[in-house]
């Protein structure tokens, strides 16, 4: 495909400058052993979106995403539309400004910290033709579903190169119907790119 969705990720990016009381147990009980904890696994983009999505809200209501991009994280194999680490931008109307925040499934230091974490917030002045919010209501289709869709499109691309890295990036832009996700294997200069209807799930021509 010819068209890329670089200026508006660009324009996204850089343009925006359960606690519960502990049982008691008798002396004589004894506890049970507690499984180790596993180690950590990639998520999807919808896993991150909605953790970021309660702290982001405290800071503005009527918040609206811009963009959700995948990442990486040393020790964590990103795989089938999971990644160990997302990023999202969020802008908030009333305030004019946007907030970026990543959520992170493992230490990457002294960078990145395992959780969510506010990176920075800048001035906002609304929305362009290649940067457009998102309505939550319209993001349907999360980053697995996408990777299915777009590798059933890429395949014959992938057996030729099995050793490309997928990224994706979820966004909007005026020249769209509705937000898309955009999966790439390898880069924009050498690989394959394919953009899924991030509400339809179907793959844009």
């Amino acid at each position: 495909m010819k068209h890329s969705l670089l200026p508006f990720v660009l324009a996204a990016v850089f343009g925006l400058s359960n606690c519960s009381e502990p049982i008691k147990t008798k002396p004589a009980e004894t506890e049970a052993k507690k499984e180790p904890a596993g180690p950590p696994q990639p998520v999807t983009a919808k896993t991150a979106f909605w953790a970021i999505y309660k702290p982001a809200r405290a800071w503005a209501t009527d918040l609206q995403p811009v963009s959700v991009t995948s990442g990486e994280v040393p020790g964590i194999k990103n795989e089938a539309g999971k990644a160990g680490l997302w990023t999202i931008v969020f802008v908030s109307p009333t305030l004019h400004q946007a907030r970026t925040y990543y959520y992170s499934v493992a230490d990457g230091l002294p960078v990145v910290v395992k959780g969510i974490k506010l990176v920075r917030t800048a001035p906002w002045s609304g929305p362009t033709a290649d940067v457009v919010p998102i309505q939550t209501s319209e993001f349907s289709i999360d980053s697995d579903a996408a990777y299915n869709t777009a590798s059933a499109k890429a395949g014959n691309w992938i057996k030729k190169h099995p050793d490309k890295q997928v990224s994706f990036v979820l966004g909007n832009a005026s020249r769209f119907p509705s937000p898309v996700w955009y999966v790439l294997w390898g880069t924009t200069k050498s690989g394959f790119e394919v953009f899924v209807n991030a509400t339809q799930g179907t793959v844009f021509k």
